[in-house]
């Protein structure tokens, strides 16, 4: 049975599509039908939009620079952090905990009996001298509690405590209405094309973070090329 006209130019058009993101991917191994599906979204659907101006026209070639680089993902990703810790601010206005980091921390052991600080700390991304400040104060409210490792003398662990909890569970309506505020007016297809592009860089960059942390930026950027 023969194709339509109409039908065989979509299947003709899919091919080129399928071929255009085969190169695009660069041989790339375990690609799969959802890869290939968000790819579609994006060449078919997103709406091209330009950064809106954050800096002069002095020079031009920084302009150039950054279009190059590719700079625009980095720019937008810290721009919605600081959007985010505004709201997230207002979230704790009336909170015993003050900052993104507290309550991450607080959040992240619930759903645990313990952790090790290192393995607390390496959950949420950051310095060691960082997390042990945030695990200091939340100590000091009453809101986790530390104690020794039976197993790794060397260890300390630390978990909620009924307070702590109680902070929690009072303050998710107010965090709720912060990821709300944060998806802005994305309608649902967006958001979860947003949400399967962030997991993608969410697990390449962990892997170098705990396998490649202390290689140099060169060497870093010879892994997102390989």
């Amino acid at each position: 049975m023969s194709l339509k006209p109409m039908k065989k130019e979509i299947l003709v058009a899919l091919i080129e599509l399928l071929h255009e993101y085969e190169v695009s991917v660069n041989d790339a191994v375990n690609v799969t039908l959802n890869d290939f599906v968000h790819f579609l979204n994006d060449k078919l659907e997103t709406e091209q939009l330009t950064l809106r101006q954050i800096g002069g026209n002095q020079e031009p070639d920084l302009i150039q620079a950054r279009h190059e680089a590719n700079a625009d993902p980095a720019i937008l990703i810290t721009f919605m952090y600081r959007y985010a810790k505004v709201y997230i601010k207002k979230a704790l206005a009336n909170a015993q905990i003050q900052t993104p980091d507290e309550f991450a921390f607080l959040i992240t052991l619930l759903s645990f009996d313990s952790l090790t600080k290192t393995e607390l700390i390496q959950k949420q991304i950051m310095e060691k001298s960082s997390g042990i400040e945030v695990i200091k104060r939340l100590k000091n409210l009453g809101l986790i509690e530390q104690f020794a490792d039976q197993k790794d003398k060397r260890s300390i662990r630390v978990r909620i405590t009924p307070l702590g909890k109680t902070t929690i569970y009072t303050l998710l309506p107010e965090i709720s209405k912060v990821s709300q505020i944060v998806i802005g007016n994305l309608n649902e297809r967006e958001i979860n094309q947003l949400t399967f592009l962030l997991k993608k860089l969410d697990y390449w960059h962990h892997d170098i973070y705990t396998q490649n942390k202390n290689d140099s930026l060169d060497e870093i950027l010879a892994l997102s090329r390989s």
